[in-house]
């Protein structure tokens, strides 16, 4: 391998998961594709809408328009959103229960036990995580950016419609450099 390239490439198995999915590596924080371009993932936090007056109800939603305005890349925002399992938790208040000696706070345990295992029934425990994905590609100008199919889906991407083999990837080292400072300006 040259000094001045840096080889994106993963050892080959036929039957490897790695063989369907269109990344070829993790590397300084960021999505190595298959194709020689890239992806950031920034993890999210959420707020509650709900428990927001009025005011700032509005202010967010302002802040998030001028936000979205003020980008000139294309992103994706990609919630998950995951069942919460509660059975570790109610077994470690029954292990409280039983070692309870109070007969009082044991019947309070008993009833929360119930009420937990009674709200579990009922309604619908998610656990949701929040994604922005920054795509860039080699060469990309940003005029050209919004009207380029390419960039649409930038999740679905990630993963091949048919199994096969990666071809070797390798990236001249500055346009990995350059493509690290736009990926890192964009994330900024």
């Amino acid at each position: 391998m040259s000094k001045n390239k840096i080889n994106l490439t993963s050892q080959q198995h036929p039957n490897s998961t790695q063989n369907s999915l269109r990344f070829s590596e993790l590397r300084d924080n960021l999505v190595i594709m298959s194709d020689s371009s890239f992806r950031a993932v920034i993890a999210a936090q959420s707020i509650n809408f709900d428990l927001m007056s009025a005011r700032e109800r509005e202010s967010v939603e302002i802040n998030y328009q001028d936000f979205v305005n003020s980008l000139n890349f294309p992103i994706q925002i990609y919630v998950k959103s995951e069942k919460v399992d509660i059975t570790p938790y109610v077994n470690k208040l029954k292990a409280l229960r039983t070692n309870q000696e109070n007969m009082l706070l044991g019947a309070l345990i008993d009833d929360y036990i119930d009420f937990i295992n009674a709200l579990a029934r009922e309604a619908n425990i998610m656990d949701k995580s929040f994604f922005v994905v920054i795509p860039y590609s080699i060469g990309e100008e940003r005029a050209k950016i919004g009207s380029d199919s390419s960039q649409r889906g930038v999740l679905k991407n990630m993963v091949n419609d048919t199994a096969g083999t990666k071809a070797k990837i390798e990236v001249p080292a500055n346009k990995y450099e350059a493509a690290k400072d736009e990926i890192n300006s964009r994330v900024s």
